[in-house]
């Protein structure tokens, strides 16, 4: 036995009695609180059904609340309804079933709001299943791995039943709790529950990559539960400064703790500390956090406070959904009717992400479930499903097809961004059902199959002479809003340069012809200049295959005031790329006799070029050759 035990027993034997008797205290009808995910005192509640089934009327209609279950939960099995009802906070996977079949119950609440239910007295505890480290000098245990909402349980206890565990860390906040004030002492070392999540799957890394690049240096991070969220970890390797006020704490954030990637330096709140409440990983990571100053348990109430995450400078909120419908809103919680998760924290973390000064708030999911058989992102949530974050609380959605920006968005522009990333054999579907619904065009165009599919590779940035970096990409068919934009920005002669005519408008049905394109016998690039969340389209390269000659007829164009940077140069080179991996042979275009600056960058390629001019029109072939004035 370790010696802080048996100074323990020494100081006060009362606390310490047979198993049998730790539960005799028990009375029908009692409310039961058992610590929270990879804290969960697993020989107590074993023991305390062991207990139940020697002594089958010791007691019954016991209820047992837990925040959320990692490990077994077997007092939410049927053959022990007379004796107990499980009520989550979160149905996990262990209790599911039962919440469904009705035979256990799920409470919805923000996380942040659990402390204020039990300090108010709505929900009072008589006896307490907790976990906690070894006593210190000073006769303080800690809830170690999960300050959450278990110190408020403990405080709203009449009996605390402490499972004590040299296995567990002892962390530093709010999760220290005085020997005086725990009644029974049950010491037991075992291996404390693990979580582990699997990121291999190529669809999590891409989504991974993708949310990678919407993290900038110094911001703060809260990521969620689940595969996808921590997906993302694995690749900020590349940055610096960041910071965690987060809700989980996991092994992907300790890993980038060890590297140097967190250090908390910029933090508006807690600086220099990583905030959570509570934790779910490895060993290693539980080694970690014991005794470290860098990190701070605070309870839930705290951390989870959106006011107080809205005072963190640069926050962003990391989190999944099960399903999000093409206006905006997701749920978290349910499938249809089915029970699935809970609201859990991921509503207090968005909120709080929205009003925080620089802040974004971020939903990751696989474009698909079941296999592929079905779509993540719909026409409409699925009847009965809970609304979790609704059309306000999202500023991002990220799958493995891209990233759609909602913020600011009317529902037209949100359905077309929310479809660009939906996987591509539900695309045609969604489509459709969007025009039925009257959130987009009725002429809504679009190209089914592989030639519609967005080719997100060819995505690349190009810095121009004056040092500016821009990013440049195929066209979108969200882009409308962006090049409508584009297009009434230029003058009437740079109008007439791109058209060779006097029009003034660019209706609908013309810029669809440019956002709706067949990838493989066309290409529109635009050059985007991004500054934080906002994209401008400061120029725009397009080419048209000729099936007969395998040549292609190029055009563009550059904003006004972005005119004589390079930007069609760069634009022309991208597209020249392009077209040389494709096999093409070359270019055709026709350029007005005053349209120096097309004439200038058909000649910089350095490529063989014919000139033909007819009515104030050259017509121009440029073969991908080596021109011999360049060999020489």
């Amino acid at each position: 036995m370790h010696k802080k035990i048996e100074a323990l027993k020494e100081k006060y034997p009362k606390k310490f009695v047979t198993i049998d008797n730790v539960f005799r205290r028990i009375r029908r009808g009692d409310k039961i609180f058992i610590s929270t995910g990879c804290g969960q005192p697993q020989y107590l509640v074993q023991a305390l059904v062991d207990f139940v089934e020697a002594n089958p009327t010791a007691f019954y209609d016991a209820e047992v609340y837990h925040m959320w279950t990692l490990g077994v939960a077997p007092y939410a099995e049927e053959k022990f309804k007379e004796y107990f009802r499980h009520n989550s906070f979160f149905v996990s996977d262990s209790t599911r079933d039962a919440v469904n079949k009705g035979m256990a119950d799920y409470t919805p609440l923000f996380l942040s709001q659990i402390p204020a239910l039990f300090h108010r007295k709505l929900v009072h505890f008589d006896v307490a299943l907790i976990q906690t480290s070894l006593p210190d000098k000073s006769g303080y245990v800690s809830l170690g791995i999960n300050a959450d909402v278990t110190k408020a349980a403990i405080e709203n206890t009449d009996v605390i039943i402490a499972q004590i565990n040299a296995n567990m860390p002892r962390v530093p906040g709010d999760g220290f709790v005085k020997i005086e004030d725990i009644d029974v002492i049950v010491p037991y070392d075992e291996p404390l529950l693990e979580y582990k999540v699997e990121v291999d799957d190529v669809v999590i890394q891409q989504i991974g990559r993708y949310v990678s690049h919407l993290i900038e240096d110094g911001d703060t991070l809260q990521v969620g539960y689940g595969s996808t969220p921590n997906a993302i970890l694995s690749h900020l390797d590349n940055k610096k400064h960041l910071g965690i006020h987060t809700e989980l704490l996991s092994d992907g954030i300790v890993e980038l703790m060890k590297k140097g990637v967190v250090d908390n330096s910029n933090k508006t709140v807690n600086r220099g500390r990583t905030v959570a409440t509570y934790c779910m990983g490895s060993k290693a990571t539980y080694d970690f956090l014991d005794d470290n100053p860098a990190i701070e348990f605070r309870t839930v109430d705290y951390t989870n406070s959106p006011s107080l995450i809205a005072r963190q400078d640069n926050m962003s909120a990391i989190n999944s959904a099960l399903e999000v419908d093409l206006t905006g809103q997701a749920t978290a919680e349910s499938i249809g009717r089915t029970f699935f998760r809970g609201i859990g924290g991921q509503v207090d973390f968005m909120r709080g992400a929205i009003w925080a000064r620089n802040g974004k708030s971020i939903l990751a999911i696989p474009s698909t479930a079941r296999n592929g058989e079905i779509s993540r992102i719909m026409p409409t949530l699925s009847e009965g499903a809970a609304v979790t974050f609704n059309r306000g609380d999202v500023h991002y959605v990220v799958t493995e097809f891209g990233i759609a920006y909602l913020h600011g968005k009317n529902i037209r522009e949100r359905a077309m961004e929310l479809i660009s990333i939906a996987h591509p054999k539900f695309r045609p579907w969604l489509i459709e059902e969007a025009k039925k619904l009257n959130y987009i065009f009725k002429d809504q165009g679009f190209i089914r199959g592989k030639g519609g599919e967005y080719p997100q590779h060819l995505e690349t940035y190009r810095t121009i002479p004056s040092g500016k970096e821009l990013l440049l990409r195929p066209v979108k068919i969200s882009d409308e809003p962006l090049l409508k934009d584009f297009f009434y920005s230029l003058s009437d002669e740079s109008l007439h340069r791109r058209f060779m005519s006097m029009k003034k408008s660019i209706p609908h049905e013309r810029l669809q012809e440019l956002v709706v394109i067949d990838y493989t016998n066309d290409m529109v690039i635009l050059a985007v200049n991004v500054e934080e969340e906002i994209e401008e389209v400061v120029g725009i390269g397009q080419y048209s295959i000729d099936e007969i000659s395998h040549t292609a007829d190029v055009a563009f164009a550059v904003r006004d005031e972005w005119q004589g940077k390079g930007i069609g140069t760069e634009l022309m080179k991208y597209l020249t790329v392009l077209a040389k991996k494709r096999g093409l042979l070359g270019f055709t275009a026709d350029v007005l006799a005053d349209n120096w600056g097309m004439l200038r960058v058909f000649n910089k390629m350095g490529f063989q070029m014919e000139k033909h001019f007819d009515a104030g029109v050259y017509e121009l072939k440029m073969t991908f050759k080596e021109s011999s004035e360049k060999k020489h």
